[in-house]
């Protein structure tokens, strides 16, 4: 078994997997942030996405052929290798296999980056394409946060949007699919008040979003995600467990009846041949 990468620095600590690239826990001034994962319930914690976010509808097509790629891509099942590391920092990188290639046709580099800073951890993904055929994409951050925060209650939270959002979000069809129909949410000026019931039909997510930050905002801290690298963001639990995901992403779900190509996915990026892209953001903790 590889032991965990760990990282301490400016009062924090970081402890990570080599597989998936998972940060397994965070913690700043002792207080533990990243929710622990359960088996019965949801056994990540961190999870990253690549080289899609959300469901493919019966896998992915690309150039008349079908492709087993399922939820959020195949990245957060891979062993990911040590690239670079500093005091606060650390690199991992995962590239194309036999493995990744029978679900996903492309040359690809897929790198993990990680900094602590004071009461902050930042998190960069970059996607590199060494091929010699554009390739489409999209990733993601996953991070689940206990909830309740520090030693706080769970009723009161809310998120605090940067700028005002729509109430109107998709609902999630059968498979995970981005459906046609919208629900209204409760949303108050920039905020956005948090219950199990406004998370029980699974994730709300807020695409092509106005906001490039968000707070949670909970009885003992707030946790802030700056997302400046991603077009979309989400919200995600299972009720009534305690955690709620800030997610961050660059694409997402198959639209309900979707058939076609991964290249006309709706929100993927392509890279050409020997292009990188570099997709940040970070989390910030205030006690209080």
């Amino acid at each position: 078994m590889i032991p965990p990468i760990v990282l301490e620095a400016h009062g924090s600590r970081l402890q990570l997997d080599t597989l998936g690239a998972e940060a397994r826990a965070w913690s700043v001034g002792g207080v533990d942030l990243l929710w622990p994962g359960d088996p019965a319930v949801w056994p990540e914690v961190s999870p990253l996405l690549y080289p899609v976010v959300g469901w493919t509808r019966d896998g992915a097509r690309v150039g008349g052929e079908s492709y087993p790629l399922r939820l959020h891509g195949f990245a957060r099942h891979m062993a990911f290798e040590v690239v670079g590391r500093g005091p606060d920092t650390v690199r991992l990188a995962l590239v194309d296999i036999s493995e990744t290639r029978a679900q996903y046709p492309f040359a690809f580099r897929f790198v993990a980056e990680y900094r602590l800073e004071p009461n902050a951890l930042a998190i960069a993904l970059e996607v590199e394409n060494p091929g010699d055929k554009p390739a489409p994409y999209a990733c993601g951050l996953h991070p689940g946060f206990r909830w309740p925060v520090a030693g706080g209650r769970r009723e009161g939270a809310l998120v605090r949007f940067e700028k005002p959002e729509r109430a109107e979000v998709p609902r999630i069809a059968p498979g995970g699919l981005i459906g046609k129909t919208f629900r209204t949410l409760p949303i108050k000026g920039r905020e956005l008040p948090l219950d199990d019931a406004l998370l029980a039909e699974d994730a709300v997510c807020f695409l092509d979003c106005a906001s490039r930050s968000l707070e949670f905002v909970a009885p003992g801290a707030t946790i802030t995600m700056e997302f400046p690298g991603f077009d979309h963001c989400a919200l995600w639990t299972r009720p009534p467990a305690p955690y709620l995901c800030l997610e961050a992403w660059t694409g997402y779900s198959d639209p309900e009846g979707f058939t076609g190509d991964l290249f006309e996915k709706p929100s993927m990026r392509v890279l050409a041949p020997g292009a990188k892209a570099r997709h940040e953001a970070t989390y910030r903790v205030r006690f209080g």
